[in-house]
């Protein structure tokens, strides 16, 4: 499992940094035209979304993710006011885009609300979508993993449907890592916690997609941030390519919109499922982090020991 828990956090890093060059452009055929086929790590162009970071680096989404695992591997566990603190210091003349979301939860910080309290209404699914250091922490404590993926997810995203998708993604996460394959685990989840519920739904369309091309199937979802559309195509993305986490996650980039956010999840469910292995070499050596990373997942094994 040790091996397979490395690689969840690692492909869910590294799908941001794939995801940086060509975040947030909708049109795919823009996509086309500036990079080509997205298979390896780009420098954001100018004038984007991202325009102030380098080749390597994370979005925003993927700051916040290292954010919360510098803080598990500093406290020893999930302490929502240390990854309160730790966010906002982060968000001090930060140099890269700031979304509505965040900007929404700053300033409810500012107004003296506390981590429980400051969540913003957005239904982004990004919210949920940075859990895979929880996961690793928490891998053998469904409970404690349950509790503190919406805790964290609330302080920024406090949206029911987006508090669900982080209980989902968590859930599924345990079960591949005790051996489960990724459609079978969602399937499980959906129906012994959220049967009946529209979120169901879109698991399911997700999974009944699969035959689809992934462009095809996102842009029929939808593409952009609102977790209505993200979690289905997340779905779809894991079913259509389960035995494959590099085609997943540049068809991921590939279908435009917001696939920062889909493919942080999408990476740490098959990197859950595949081992590091399946991460190709060269973008672990790009993305600038790497070190770090494995450095805190060392701090947090050595929890307890």
């Amino acid at each position: 499992m040790e091996d397979k828990a490395k690689a969840m956090v690692l492909a869910s890093f590294v799908a941001d940094s794939l995801a940086l060059g060509a975040h947030w452009i909708y049109d795919v055929n823009d996509i086309d035209k500036k990079f080509g086929r997205v298979e390896h790590l780009l420098q954001p162009l100018k004038n984007s979304y991202h325009s102030a970071k380098e080749l390597g680096e994370f979005t925003h989404y993927g700051d916040q993710a290292l954010v919360l695992l510098e803080s598990l591997a500093s406290k020893r566990g999930f302490d929502l006011n240390d990854f309160a603190a730790r966010w906002k210091a982060l968000f001090n003349q930060y140099n890269g885009y700031i979304d509505k979301a965040t900007r929404a939860t700053l300033s409810n910080f500012a107004e003296g609300r506390g981590p429980a309290e400051s969540g913003s209404s957005s239904t982004d699914f990004s919210g949920a979508a940075r859990i895979a250091p929880l996961a690793y922490l928490y891998r053998d404590d469904e409970e404690g993993l349950i509790r503190s993926s919406r805790a964290q997810t609330a302080m920024t995203h406090n949206d029911p449907l987006v508090l669900q998708d982080a209980e989902f993604l968590a859930r599924v996460l345990l079960r591949i890592l005790k051996g489960d394959k990724p459609v079978p685990a969602m399937v499980d989840v959906r129906d012994e916690f959220f049967r009946g519920t529209p979120m169901a739904d879109g698991i399911t369309q997700g999974i009944e997609a699969a035959s689809m091309p992934v462009r095809t199937a996102v842009q029929k979802f939808g593409q952009s941030c609102d977790t209505k559309g993200a979690l289905p195509s997340v779905v779809q993305v894991i079913a259509r390519h389960s035995d494959d986490l590099k085609e997943a996650l540049v068809e991921d980039v590939m279908a435009g919109g917001d696939s920062a956010a889909r493919g942080m999840a999408i990476g740490a469910v098959l990197g859950a499922s595949l081992g590091t292995g399946a991460i190709p070499a060269d973008w672990l050596l790009s993305m600038k982090t790497t070190r770090r990373i494995l450095d805190l997942l060392e701090k947090i094994d050595r929890i307890g020991k």
